[in-house]
């Protein structure tokens, strides 16, 4: 079996990795349109060609889309118009849109939702790591649309790189990504752009960062072309899950200007029942 990968950054080439490592296909094929990453796919040992999106959709059995969302959402029925029996997985990070736009497509039963809940902060084919994806979590969305034979394909990918699975509807994925990963980002940004606007005109600042800042602001560091276009697709939830973190935030505000540090002791002993979710 050959499989392509399209885009072969963090995830694509992570992906590869661990294909490599498991000799799970004969072939792995690279699709991607940067030149430069085309050559580090090559020399890391990614991926073992390079070929066109066309030639890899007659090659490959399977075709991983670990492209930006907007690009999926420009190439997903061009591909699902050609296929036979390929199996198409999308490994993008919302999913609303792009199942609304295929819903009725004649091989929509060749296509698999799926988003690994793993990644880093950098990007690239030199971001790509070994075991990224162990012990993490792979969410299937609405899988019982795709086709028996392509969900056990795409399910023996999940369990090569030894994941788990959970299964969702779009509007579930959508907005539960929001609140445990997309506000992350946001917040990051944030909080790296109040700091370098001080770092203007208190230059010293970041003698003093450590690695609780660090830890904090180290999403910053992400991709706009990856993220812009996951907030484009996600408005709706990323807007109500910024309102709340606002809310928040004014809340404590208050609570300090007033200096009523009880409401605060309070505000954040609260915060602290996550610790009965992630230890």
């Amino acid at each position: 079996m050959n499989i392509a990968i399209v885009g072969i950054g963090l995830i694509g080439g992570s992906i590869g990795i661990r294909f490599k490592e498991s000799n799970f296909c004969n072939k792995i094929v690279g699709v991607e349109k940067n030149e430069t990453n085309q050559k580090k796919a090559l020399q890391l040992g990614l991926v073992d060609e390079i070929q066109s999106l066309q030639e890899a959709i007659k090659s490959c059995k399977v075709i991983i889309l670990t492209v930006p969302v907007d690009v999926i959402m420009d190439l997903l029925p061009g591909i699902l118009d050609q296929v036979t029996d390929q199996v198409i997985i999308d490994m993008g990070s919302t999913k609303s849109r792009i199942l609304d736009m295929i819903k009725d497509h004649p091989n929509r039963g060749r296509y698999i939702a799926a988003h690994p809940m793993a990644g880093t902060e950098y990007s690239g084919p030199e971001a790509a790591i070994k075991d990224l994806f162990k012990d993490k979590m792979m969410v299937y969305v609405e899988a019982s649309k795709t086709d028996e034979d392509a969900f056990e394909i795409a399910d023996g990918i999940t369990d090569q790189l030894e994941m788990q699975s959970s299964f969702m509807n779009a509007q579930e994925h959508d907005m539960h990504t929001a609140y445990v990963s997309h506000i992350s980002h946001l917040t990051s940004f944030a909080l790296a752009l109040t700091v370098l606007e001080k770092e203007k005109s208190q230059g010293r600042i970041f003698e003093l960062a450590g690695s609780g800042f660090q830890s904090t602001v180290r999403l910053a560091k992400s991709s706009p072309d990856m993220w812009t276009p996951i907030i484009k697709q996600n408005r709706a939830n990323v807007l109500e899950v910024l309102e709340e973190h606002i809310k928040q935030l004014q809340h404590v505000y208050d609570k300090i200007k007033m200096e009523d540090y009880t409401a605060v002791h309070k505000w954040i002993k609260k915060s602290n029942k996550i610790k009965r979710i992630i230890k």
